[in-house]
């Protein structure tokens, strides 16, 4: 049964009724303690399926230690390859994201070749990528994201997870960015402008694609007028004024120029210069 797109069907009921007898009210993952029948009289089958059972009736705890079990009673069968993949995704359903990507690398290290390693390694980046934290926080998590989901994409480019790999990969640039952001910000309003370039200058040269180019431009403006630093605050006009115009901020940068007897044209030899030219000739994006 593939794993493909992690749907779930429930057991049959004679199934059911056959393992849920013998492991219902297990104590350990060897054995049912209180009815003395050990897990190794199951079959792979029946344990497989129990897992499943516990992991379609909100249980991905227990589900993950029974497919964990399917692995290591019958590590050679074909039931094992399918148990490792689901124990990858129970551990994640239970926000396990450690043991989820242990066990999805597992998968990719015995299974390169398999349909479902596309998906173990999309399990792998979601364990990441799903611990992301708020803007404010380290940023750690959401570099290894980045890696883990261009490996999905650059090694299983027309598998049904890349498309969301790029997406997630796009939402977790924009949340380096924004991390930029809020730094610059801070110490822009304390008038560490220097400092506060330094972070703008990040977003404009390493995260242009991302929703926050415009703002780190008018905020270079905003700093480079305070720093007197005319031909600079001028030139992120110019970029503002060519390729993000219609945004609320190049018409907050238009009137801070405007306020300042400047106008929005490129000027100097400066980093900006370069990267204005860069964009004129079309290979700055």
């Amino acid at each position: 049964m593939a794993v493909r797109g992690v749907t779930f069907r429930l057991v049959g009921a004679l199934a059911a009724l056959a393992v849920l007898g013998a492991c219902g009210d297990r104590n350990s993952a060897g054995s049912n303690a209180s009815r003395g029948v050990p897990l190794e009289t199951f079959t792979a089958e029946q344990i497989y399926k129990r897992a499943e059972y516990d992991l379609n009736n909100g249980d991905p705890d227990d589900a993950a230690e029974l497919f964990g079990e399917v692995e290591r009673l019958y590590p050679y069968s074909e039931w094992a390859k399918r148990a490792l993949i689901m124990q990858a995704y129970s551990y994640h359903t239970d926000r396990d994201y450690e043991n989820s990507r242990g066990a999805a690398q597992r998968y990719i290290d015995f299974y390169p070749a398999d349909e479902d390693a596309a998906y173990a390694q999309y399990l792998l980046a979601l364990s990441y990528y799903d611990q992301i934290e708020e803007v404010g926080r380290d940023q750690g998590l959401t570099f290894q994201a980045l890696q883990a989901l261009r490996d999905v994409i650059e090694i299983y480019p027309e598998s049904e997870y890349a498309r969301s790999a790029i997406l997630k990969f796009d939402l977790a640039f924009d949340h380096l960015a924004a991390k930029e952001m809020e730094i610059g910000r801070y110490y822009l309003k304390g008038q560490h402008y220097a400092a506060a370039i330094n972070r703008f200058r990040v977003v404009v040269e390493d995260f242009q694609t991302t929703s926050h180019t415009a703002e780190a431009l008018h905020r270079l403006v905003e700093a480079y007028l305070s720093l007197g630093l005319v031909d600079e605050a001028q030139t992120a006009g110019a970029i503002l004024a060519y390729n993000f115009r219609s945004t609320v901020w190049y018409q907050d940068t238009y009137q801070l120029l405007v306020q300042n007897g400047l106008t929005a044209q490129a000027k100097g030899d400066n980093w900006l210069n370069q990267v204005y030219r860069q964009m004129v000739r079309g290979d700055w994006l």
